[in-house]
């Protein structure tokens, strides 16, 4: 059920252009506290499914991490950040409400440090980034993006930096 094609040998991530990665998590910082970080925790989950359905959305790939008992993350990887916008700003969609809701109760008061939250979003240009994976089954960038014999972007970690897909930057909407 959970086992993945794993892809002999050595390879890389077939992203061209920039890439557009969002880091999103939680921290649980009163575990007692359950009816303040479970709607929050079992939140992320509806909004993944729901950006799964319906790939024009713009969600590429994700990797749910953990780096405590305490911290939960998701690494998620975007096809531009216009996209990743009109998802967080669309009131039909699982985020705007649940962002809402969050807001609404900090600003009466009833948010009390139970439960901490992060998010950090990055525009990474083509020249900027550069991925291995050895007998691996495609896995973060590469899950998102394909994955390609490494031979296609260079053997060597400068090589794969080098490249160039010849597609233009991402327009830069400040």
């Amino acid at each position: 059920m959970f086992a993945k094609r794993i892809t002999a040998g050595r390879t890389t991530a077939g992203a061209e252009g920039d890439v557009v990665v969002l880091l999103i998590g939680m921290r649980i910082n009163h575990f007692w506290a359950v009816h303040q970080w479970l709607p929050v925790f079992l939140a992320m989950p509806r909004m993944l499914r729901e950006l799964g359905k319906d790939r024009e959305k713009g969600l590429l790939g994700h990797v749910l991490l953990t780096a405590s008992p305490r911290s939960y993350y998701v690494v998620q990887y975007w096809e531009s950040k216009e996209k990743l916008y009109a998802y967080a700003h669309d009131p039909a969609a699982q985020h705007q409400p649940m962002w809402a809701l969050i807001n609404r109760a900090e600003k009466a008061g009833k948010v009390r440090g139970h439960v901490g939250l992060w998010h950090e979003a990055y525009i990474v240009p083509e020249g900027s980034y550069e991925s291995i994976y050895a007998d691996m089954p495609a896995f973060g960038l590469a899950s998102a993006h394909g994955q390609l014999p490494l031979e296609r972007r260079g053997r060597r970690a400068h090589d794969r930096f080098a490249h160039r897909s010849g597609k233009a930057p991402a327009a830069r909407a400040d």
